[in-house]
């Protein structure tokens, strides 16, 4: 979307569309008394006859009013007292709904709401962030009818927050395009296609592209991803993008590794038949690690980043494995395969693995709908956090209370461990019925040590709704490109 920033008076701004404010007693922000100065008290008479009382997240659209440039004015409320950041939320949301689909210009002045925890700047992005997600429509497979309106470009009234506007832009653009891998169909987003899409990424040259095939990661002794992909007629793939942005190209990269399961039927550990379609969806750790590579693309930072997309269908078939099977990681450990629809961790292990070997990281984050367990747990607010870098933990949740795309930690105690001991190998796929979501990540564990490690469980937040309300939400887009690009600074 195209912004500028002026620091015009909101009676003189020529735009479609000019947003105020007013709290929950109904006084109005100081635009907003300007323009009920500029029309003869109109604002104010909308308020005494009731037909907005200032609530969080109230709009009323006022059109025609004369007095003004602007061709219309939506008012919006901002409650009582200090604004919380989940009032902000809720502000920024009512906003960009109000103007999404107004045509051409649309201004905001909402420059006053700032406050030492959320500065301009924060409101800025979070602005530009709300009207990507209200204006978002998945037409890949079901084209709109007729091209709808919407607005095209955002005047920002206050001070100079445009590096805030392209940040919120970028990040925006990229949840965008996991939303559009996440919500493809999987007879089309395969991981010859997932391969595809990050080798178009690159096509630009502002990064490099790998992909190693089925057979390669066979005959490399990736034996833990090929028990997953050899279930199926789609081959799997590891497909890595490197990103060198900082002045020491050789300096450690920060990676993030993301599971992307095309479709997941669970393998001989078949799924119930009901929400099947929705297993589309367990490539979305893959979708945000990619997303968030279109956003670094675009900002183009100061930092160097290699990203993992590990993928594969989990199919059952002749081929698949089978409970009971025992499986040789690329790192060396044994493994046996006690359910096949704990396949996640399995493919995420071999690229782990293969990405610590390559790369040396100074970071690793890895991202997966991996567990049902963690959505029981937190169901689909906060992704779960697992970690034993005390570091790490601060800087994604810091980065997560900066974009408000939520986490919440979770335990990885040397306790859980004994949940994964085997008599047949030197590790199981599952723990047992309790702590899912740890047992999994203490699996994970057992292929990073040494390095700054952390886990990111995005199986409740990845997707949500029903029937025609069923949508990829992009996360955590905007919590892993705040995370990195709180690195460049």
């Amino acid at each position: 979307m195209q912004y500028q920033v002026v620091s015009d008076s909101a009676t003189q701004v020529q735009t479609g569309c000019i947003v105020v404010t007013l709290d929950q007693s109904g006084k109005l922000s100081d635009a907003a008394q300007a323009i009920n100065s500029a029309t003869g008290g109109f604002l104010q008479a909308r308020i005494d006859a009731k037909d907005i009382k200032g609530n969080v997240g109230d709009t009323l659209l006022l059109l025609g009013v004369s007095g003004i440039s602007a061709e219309r004015v939506l008012l919006v409320g901002t409650g009582k007292d200090e604004i919380s950041a989940f009032n902000a939320g809720k502000i920024v949301t009512a906003i960009a709904s109000g103007i999404a689909k107004i045509p051409g210009t649309v201004a905001v002045s909402i420059a006053d709401l700032a406050s030492e925890c959320m500065p301009e700047a924060w409101w800025a992005e979070q602005m530009m962030l709300a009207l990507h997600s209200a204006q978002y429509r998945f037409t890949a497979t079901k084209p709109a009818k007729e091209e709808p309106s919407k607005a095209e470009k955002l005047i920002w009234i206050g001070s100079d927050v445009g590096a805030a506007l392209e940040r919120g832009d970028a990040i925006g653009m990229g949840t965008d395009y996991a939303k559009d891998l996440g919500n493809m169909p999987p007879n089309i987003c395969t991981p010859t296609y997932l391969a595809e899409q990050a080798e178009a990424i690159a096509a630009d040259g502002s990064m490099t592209c790998k992909v190693y095939d089925e057979k390669e990661l066979e005959a490399m002794g990736a034996g833990s991803f090929y028990s997953v992909s050899k279930g199926s007629s789609e081959p799997g793939k590891i497909i890595i993008l490197q990103y060198l942005g900082a002045a020491d190209k050789n300096a450690a990269p920060h990676m993030l590794v993301g599971k992307g399961i095309t479709f997941d039927t669970g393998g001989i550990s078949l799924k119930p038949g009901p929400k099947m379609d929705e297993m589309k969806y367990d490539m979305c750790g893959a979708a945000s690690v990619l997303g968030t590579m279109k956003t670094i693309q675009a900002l183009k930072p100061a930092i160097n980043v290699v990203a993992i997309v590990t993928s594969a269908e989990n199919m059952p078939s002749g081929h698949a494995s089978k409970p009971g099977d025992v499986v040789t990681s690329l790192s060396g450990l044994t493994i046996e395969i006690l359910n096949t629809d704990a396949e996640g961790r399995l493919v995420l292990c071999d690229a782990l693995t293969l990405g610590i070997r390559d790369y040396q990281p100074a970071s690793v984050v890895d991202i997966a709908t991996l567990t049902g367990a963690c959505m029981a747990a937190l169901g689909k607010v906060n992704s779960g956090l697992f970690t034993t870098d005390e570091g790490l933990a601060t800087e994604l949740m810091t980065a997560s209370g900066y974009s408000r795309d939520r986490i919440w930690r979770l335990p990885l105690e040397e306790d859980y461990q004994a949940g994964l001991d085997s008599n047949f190998a030197d590790i199981a796929n599952i723990g047992g019925p309790l702590a899912g979501a740890t047992t999994a990540a203490c699996f994970l564990s057992r292929f990073t040590e040494g390095t700054r490690w952390a886990h990111l469980d995005i199986a409740g937040p990845a997707w949500g709704g029903d029937g025609t309300t069923k949508n990829s939400t992009g996360r955590p887009v905007p919590l892993l490109s705040t995370y990195l690009l709180n690195k460049e600074s």
